[in-house]
């Protein structure tokens, strides 16, 4: 017998019995307290929903609003907890272990990357409408109060003198986006490769910092004073303004890239924890005429046609490209462009 189990043994043994009463009473007590709470925590459905950077606002709005909605409809109480980063980092993440119930990320090559590990169905485009993208943006600037350095287009981030703050493309989706957008620019003008490299590689050598996510960048820019535009999904430019509209202006580019925001169930994850259903109504609720609504209010561009014309005072017309149109899908862009050794490794040089 061990020396720490004798001490305890003998504090017991020399106890008043009436001291030992009060003592077991109390662990009794704390006892029944511990299992009441545990069974309570026990009877909730947690789901985990891992997300990119810039939808912390999103889903603050749109977790009760499904938990109120699935509570009425099933009588089952649900926690939604959310885990919030860089797209390509959460991704990695979930790869690496973070057990996910849903991923809800800003490009289809993150969610691509868990199918290739096995965690969930190569096919999860096809198990939700739009290629499982609830609602889209796209690429906007965020320039100080009375656009000082007159920034207007794509060309205009590549001349000298302008500090342009944008996220690593290595590790966060936004990155990636600005990049092809800026790329994408120029071939939808009816330029080439070559120019658009040298687009590119001239707006890079502009950018006086890489943070790994959007909202990262978004505290560079607004927080820390550092730069003279932010790219960024539309939603989020829109979101700083209305927080603090007397500091900055939205400008919109002509030409600018489709951004979407696929949706998967986590099959691994779900299916051991029996939470399927759960998992799968809360992307479903994601396309209901209230979850749309929602993603509208946060200046996201929604799919049902009704609440885009409610909301079409919000979004401005810009001619948009896709990634498949110039750049042969995300694999074909995340390998000539993204991955060691690609294109941006080449541009970027500091």
């Amino acid at each position: 017998m061990s020396t720490h189990l004798s001490t305890h043994l003998s504090t017991f043994v020399f106890t008043p019995p009436a001291l030992l009463r009060r003592v077991g009473q109390v662990l009794l007590l704390a006892s029944a307290t511990f299992a009441f709470a545990h069974t309570a925590n026990a009877a909730d459905t947690v789901l985990l929903n891992v997300s990119y950077d810039v939808t912390r606002e999103l889903y603050k709005d749109i977790n009760p609003a499904f938990i109120a909605e699935w509570k009425k409809t099933t009588g089952e109480t649900l926690t939604i907890n959310q885990s919030h980063g860089g797209s390509s980092k959460q991704a990695r993440s979930v790869a690496d272990g973070l057990e996910a119930s849903v991923v809800t990320m800003n490009q289809a090559n993150d969610i691509d990357l868990l199918a290739e590990r096995g965690l969930l169905a190569a096919d999860w485009s096809k198990k939700f409408p739009n290629g499982a993208a609830p609602f889209y943006s796209t690429m906007v600037y965020l320039v100080r109060k009375g656009n000082p350095k007159q920034v207007k287009g794509w060309d205009d981030l590549a001349k000298p003198g302008i500090k342009v703050v944008v996220p690593n493309p290595k590790t966060s989706g936004n990155g990636r986006y600005t990049y092809l957008a800026a790329w994408g620019s120029v071939l939808k003008k009816g330029g080439t490769d070559v120019q658009a490299r040298e687009l590119v590689t001239k707006l890079f050598k502009n950018v006086p910092i890489l943070d790994t996510g959007g909202r990262a960048a978004t505290t560079t820019f607004t927080q820390r004073a550092i730069g003279d535009v932010l790219v960024t999904f539309e939603n989020e430019v829109q979101l700083v303004r209305k927080e603090f509209g007397d500091n900055f202006d939205v400008v919109y580019p002509d030409v600018s890239i489709l951004a979407e925001s696929p949706v998967a169930v986590v099959d691994k994850v779900v299916d051991k924890r029996g939470i399927r259903k759960q998992a799968t109504a809360y992307l479903q609720f994601l396309y209901s005429p209230q979850g749309q609504e929602i993603a509208a209010q946060h200046y996201l561009r929604p799919r049902l046609e009704a609440v885009t014309k409610k909301y079409q005072a919000s979004f401005k017309p810009v001619s948009l490209f896709t990634v498949d149109e110039f750049f042969g899908g995300w694999k074909q862009a995340q390998k000539t462009h993204f991955d060691d050794g690609g294109e941006f490794d080449k541009i970027y040089v500091k």
